[in-house]
Formats: C-alpha cells, sequence, structure tokens
C-alpha cells in the first residue's frame, strides 16, 4: 500500500467502521421481531393413522419439513426485503429533511449567525491553536478516543439490552442513536472532502483550505461530530440531569481534547458539535415512539413520518 493512501484507510477506520457497525442496530430489530412473529407451532390434528407429509411433530423453535418450511423461508425472505427498502427510505427521507432544514425561512436567522460566527473563529484559529501549550497532546488525544468509543458503546449496550429484555424504550435509544451516526457520516464525508483544510500539524499550521482534499483533513471534526450526534439522542430519551450531565459533559470533552491535543482547530470542533447536536435532535423528534420517553413529542415533517 502506497503512502499515499495509509492516511485515508486509517481515517476510515478509525470513525467510519463506527457507523457501519452501529447502522445495523437500526436494521436488526424489525428482522427479529418479524422472525418471531414466524416462530408459530400449530399442533396437528391427524383424522386417522395416516401420516400426512406436511404435518410437524417437532417441537417450536425447530425445522418442519414440508410446506410449513417453504411457506416460512418464503415470507422472511419477503420480509427482509421488505425491511432493506424500508431502511433506504427512511435514510432517504432523513437526508433530504436534515439538509433543506437550513433554508427555512425560519431558520434563516440563525444560519446567518452560525456561519457568521464560523467565518470569525476561523479567522482567529491560527492564533489559538499557536496559544496552546504542547504538553499532554497524547493524554487530549486519549481522552477524545475515549469519549468517542465510550459513547458508541454506551449506545450498543442500550439496544442489546432492549433486544435481549423486550425493553422498546431501551432498543429505540440504540437504534435511533446509531442512525443519527449514519445520517451524521455523508455530511462528514462530504465537507471534508470539499475542505480540503489541513490540520494543525500540517503545512504552516495556518489551517488552509483546499489543501488537502481527503477523509483525514481538519474540517469538520468527526469524532466531535459523531459523539455529539448519538449523545444528543440518549440525553434526549432519558432527560433525567445526571443522564445529560454525562452525556453532554463527555461530548463537550471530546470536543475540547480534539483542540487540545492538536488535531482541529476550534471553528472546526464547534462546527462537528453544533451539526451533530441538531442531527440528533432532529432523527429524535422525528423517530422517536411517543409513550417511551417523556420528551418525545413527535414533530410532524412531510414523508418523515412512515418508516
Amino acid at each position: 500500500m502506497s503512502r499515499s493512501l495509509a492516511p485515508l484507510f486509517l481515517s476510515l477506520r478509525e470513525k467510519l467502521i463506527l457507523a457501519v457497525l452501529l447502522a445495523l442496530f437500526g436494521c436488526f430489530p424489525a428482522r427479529c421481531q418479524h422472525n418471531r412473529e414466524l416462530e408459530v407451532w400449530q399442533p396437528v390434528v391427524a383424522p386417522s393413522l395416516r401420516f400426512n407429509n406436511n404435518a410437524c411433530f417437532l417441537p417450536h423453535g425447530e425445522l418442519c419439513a414440508g410446506s410449513v418450511s417453504t411457506d416460512t423461508k418464503s415470507t422472511q425472505s419477503r420480509s427482509a426485503e421488505g425491511d432493506s427498502k424500508k431502511t433506504v427510505r427512511r435514510f432517504g427521507k432523513d437526508q433530504a429533511n436534515i439538509y433543506s432544514a437550513p433554508f427555512h425561512r425560519s431558520n434563516l436567522k440563525w444560519d446567518a449567525l452560525f456561519l457568521g460566527g464560523t467565518g470569525l473563529m476561523i479567522s482567529t484559529d491560527s492564533n489559538a491553536t499557536g496559544a496552546l501549550s504542547g504538553n499532554h497532546v497524547d493524554i487530549s488525544r486519549n481522552i477524545s478516543n475515549a469519549g468517542l468509543y465510550a459513547t458508541s458503546a454506551a449506545a450498543g449496550v442500550l439496544w442489546l439490552s432492549g433486544m435481549t429484555s423486550h425493553n422498546e424504550h431501551s432498543r429505540e435509544t440504540g437504534a435511533l442513536s446509531a442512525e443519527a451516526l449514519v445520517n451524521a457520516v455523508p455530511f462528514y464525508v462530504g465537507v471534508q472532502l470539499l475542505s480540503g483544510r489541513q490540520r494543525p500539524n500540517q503545512g504552516n499550521s495556518n489551517g488552509l483550505f483546499w489543501r488537502n482534499n481527503a477523509l483525514n483533513s481538519s474540517f469538520p471534526s468527526g469524532h466531535a461530530l459523531f459523539t455529539w450526534s448519538m449523545a444528543t439522542v440518549i440525553a434526549h430519551e432519558y432527560p433525567r440531569p445526571w443522564v445529560k450531565w454525562l452525556l453532554y459533559g463527555t461530548a463537550t470533552a471530546v470536543s475540547v481534547t480534539r483542540f487540545t491535543g492538536r488535531e482541529h482547530f476550534p471553528s472546526d470542533v464547534v462546527v462537528g458539535s453544533v451539526i451533530g447536536y441538531f442531527i440528533g435532535r432532529h432523527v429524535f423528534q422525528v423517530r422517536c415512539r411517543e409513550g417511551l420517553s417523556e420528551s418525545c413529542h413527535r414533530r410532524r415533517i412531510a414523508g418523515a413520518d412512515q418508516p
């Protein structure tokens, strides 16, 4: 493998593998649910002592010969295909709603404030980074990695516990956290490739744009984007004060340490954090099930109510 391709694969391994793994959370619940519904054992009542080839004498959960097994396999196949199509449509609707939101008239003033603040921060990025001490850089990087992985693990544990204990609230929390993460990936990839910003330890340390158009560029911070998207969903699902402090505190620590670890400029982590928060909030508001979380008051968006 050439050296020019090494940073690309390192970045893919570190950031995007989380999306690939957690994306499964959004697909497995429906499939497992269908499988449970299909495992129905129907007792056979034989009017005579003659054996019927279509009769099932095996216990519940075991394979049965004959037309019953064939019908079950066919139904499972159609169900899996339907789930895949629903997942793709759902993802497409979420992406359309996320990218169209800034163009709503009610959001224009916030767009101007966000863009103006980002531009101001970009103009002072090099000075802020230059004032940093070079001590404890590795500690900061370890903290940011631990915060991202811990938030991902929390989402995964909630999903697994919900599936094993049939707790719909826990299952939804894990699934929507994964959905928010997956919806953040296209934004991350697109902006990274388009902006091509140098990291603080590259070039003249001024964070020049359109110099490093790859997935290991600086703008925005993937750690901040992904952590905030998942943390926001969990904090909305369980709106207790200590949960919010823990989740938002972890996400803030990730953002800050990406800066103190000299991995990103201040504007990189701020943009990643803000966009991650709004993606997580959007997914929760549109996809949460009323009655599971006390903060779920579904926002009705055209075309988003259907799974």
